[in-house]
């Protein structure tokens, strides 16, 4: 929509034609033109007091999740700053009730309106009990949207043509709408993808002929979205995957397309684009000299106030970016594998749950074909030059060396079948330690299938294994969260880091380990402690309450680590776990020494439940 047609639907407006000429061509200026699908979340509920919805067609409603109310709107009806009377305790939100059309317009812009032209007070109601609107950095802008559905960053209806038209009606389709990607249909459904990249590759480079079929040239089966899924999900499927288009879904029917460039607005330095520089990358030093950008990144999903969990998975994202870098290379220097294989992360890497300041942990599933004589040499050096390329890119070798460097944890599915073995039914102390760490398992690349056949079989032995799960709560209870006999958080007196807490080994391990329990007790797939909390609930290993408790625990004391070290990053220190207390408001301290609390509570429920030693 051009600014000529905005300007013409304010000259026609009830409110907005009282303006002069002049004024309705500026305010025309100021507006944005958005398409929204079905489901999209049009204004969320901290935009509602800041931004001024005008719905030109489809439908929008408002809703009050604690009443329990929707109010429809029709089309030329205004919403949010200045429309809306807004509870300041409330939970408003507008959310799109079919495909829309709306215009948005800033609550600063409305407030130099009606200053200006104060006879506007009468025909706005909500404008008198508007605070003054402060400009949103983009970073706080960047937090709330995180968490919105993906379909409201949808701006047009999906570009699309015929799988059986031409590569040139594709690239002529392309060019009239103005758009750097198309979808390839049949039957109106989703085919296939193509880009303006795929066009210059694909058909410029090699001289394809134009006239084939477009299909001949296309990403088949491109990886999508369901509208549902929030912004966060598309930046973390496109900084893993190294995609820059993704089709947005809603079951079957397409709604549309996002790329990177419409998150990169949310999120500086980009994950996608950080991730897009590694894959770019010729060699080593290259690898280095984009790891440097990962503690900025950290910090700006900080100051983004982006939670824990979506930090801990953009941030892993861009691990795994470097760590299938270097596998790349490591290919190109010594040949392809002679013998599948699958690269697996263990640990944080694995549960999605990386900061800042991490070692690396790692291991090789070879396939049984392997034979020591005839590929050991290759897999030797293969993993010591993944390795040590994570070492020098900031991915510190891991203090007790279970890395895929080192010959034990390099080894064929039937003889990491033999561990997993010996760990559960021997369970003895350094056995509990090694399950800590390969208990928590992940494929970042080659054969998959040779780490899920092999985690199936251990999750049916750990299910309801009641002597094995009884030493993994001994084990857990060695780390308890700092707090004294009347409930006060304790402090360590001396040492490295007097008068301060361990947030990871106070708060977060011991949640992890709670969670690594349940899971395994049940004997469920998910790595990711919330992940497991939530399908531990599900499935009644642990009550719906306690689960509510223990994800709003770690996500408190994680993110209060994120912040301890991104203010570490930021003073050019070195990013560590140890926060003192007087970093904190009094608020702080009190909602930290519950979160310790529900852990502790928690611990001694599983303890009972096995009548494990304290």
């Amino acid at each position: 929509m051009q600014v000529s047609d905005i300007h013409a639907l304010l000259a026609a407006h009830r409110v907005f034609g009282l303006l002069p000429d002049d004024d309705q061509a500026a305010l025309a200026a100021q507006w944005q033109h958005r398409h929204v699908a079905a489901g999209a979340i049009v204004l969320a509920e901290s935009e509602m007091p800041e931004r001024l919805g005008w719905l030109l067609a489809g439908g929008v409603e408002l809703v009050d999740p604690d009443a329990v109310w929707r109010l429809p709107l029709r089309p030329q009806e205004l919403f949010g700053a200045g429309a809306t009377a807004l509870d300041p305790h409330g939970a408003l939100y507008a959310v799109a009730s079919a495909a829309s059309e709306v215009l948005l317009l800033d609550a600063e812009a409305l407030h130099q309106l009606v200053q200006a032209h104060p006879r506007l007070l009468a025909l706005l109601p909500a404008i008198p009990r508007l605070p003054r609107a402060r400009p949103r950095s983009s970073a706080a802008q960047s937090g709330n949207m995180m968490t919105q559905p993906i379909a409201s960053l949808i701006r047009r209806a999906p570009v699309s043509i015929d799988r059986a038209q031409s590569i040139r009606s594709a690239a002529e389709r392309m060019a009239e709408a103005k758009v750097s990607s198309i979808l390839l249909t049949q039957d109106e459904q989703l085919f296939g993808l193509i880009t303006d990249r795929d066009l210059r590759s694909r058909v410029v480079a090699p001289g394809i002929d134009p006239a084939r079929p477009v299909a001949d040239i296309a990403t088949l089966a491109p990886l999508t979205l369901q509208s549902q899924q929030s912004v966060f999900d598309a930046m973390v499927l496109m900084a893993r995957q190294n995609v820059h288009h993704v089709p947005v879904l809603d079951g079957d029917r397409v709604l549309g397309m996002v790329t990177a460039t419409d998150l990169d607005q949310y999120q500086s330095p980009s994950a996608v684009y950080l991730t897009n520089d590694i894959y770019k990358q010729p060699d080593l030093a290259g690898l280095v000299a984009c790891s440097a950008l990962v503690k900025d990144l950290q910090s700006s999903l900080a100051t983004a106030e982006t939670n824990a969990y979506s930090t801990g998975h953009i941030v892993t994202s861009v691990t795994d970016a470097f760590t299938v870098r270097l596998i790349q290379l490591a290919e190109q220097a010594l040949g392809p594998a002679p013998v599948p294989y699958v690269w697996v992360a263990a640990g944080s890497q694995a549960r999605m749950e990386q900061a800042a300041r991490t070692d690396q942990d790692n291991c090789l599933v070879l396939s049984d074909d392997y034979q020591p004589e005839q590929h050991g040499e290759y897999f030797r050096a293969f993993s010591r030059f993944v390795c040590d390329g994570l070492n020098a890119c900031g991915y510190v070798y891991c203090p007790g060396e279970m890395m895929a460097m080192t010959d034990q944890w390099r080894q064929p599915q039937a003889r990491w079948r033999q561990y997993f073995h010996q760990w559960i039914h021997k369970p003895e102390p350094m056995a509990l330690m090694l399950t800590s760490v390969f208990f928590d398992q992940r494929a970042v690349h080659g054969d998959s299938t040779l780490l899920q056949d092999l985690r199936r079989e251990v999750l049916e032995r750990t299910r309801g294994h009641s002597l094995f799960l009884a030493h993994m709560v001994s084990n857990a209870l060695k780390q308890r969260p700092p707090l004294g006999l009347f409930g006060q958080i304790t402090v360590s007196r001396s040492g490295e880091h007097p008068r301060a807490v361990d947030l990871k080994h106070g708060g977060i391990v011991p949640i992890v380990d709670l969670a690594r329990i349940y899971a395994l007790a049940g004997g469920l797939e998910p790595v990711n402690t919330r992940d497991r909390l939530e399908v531990a609930a599900q499935s009644g290993e642990v009550s719906a309450q306690a689960t509510r408790d223990l994800v709003d625990a770690l996500e408190f004391i994680a993110g209060l680590r994120i912040d301890h070290q991104t203010r570490q990053i930021k003073s050019g220190q070195a990013p560590d776990n140890h926060l003192k207390l007087e970093e904190l408001s009094s608020f702080e301290r009190g909602t930290l020494r519950d979160a310790f609390g529900v852990v502790q509570k928690l611990q001694s429920v599983l303890a009972q439940r096995y009548q494990a030693g304290f």
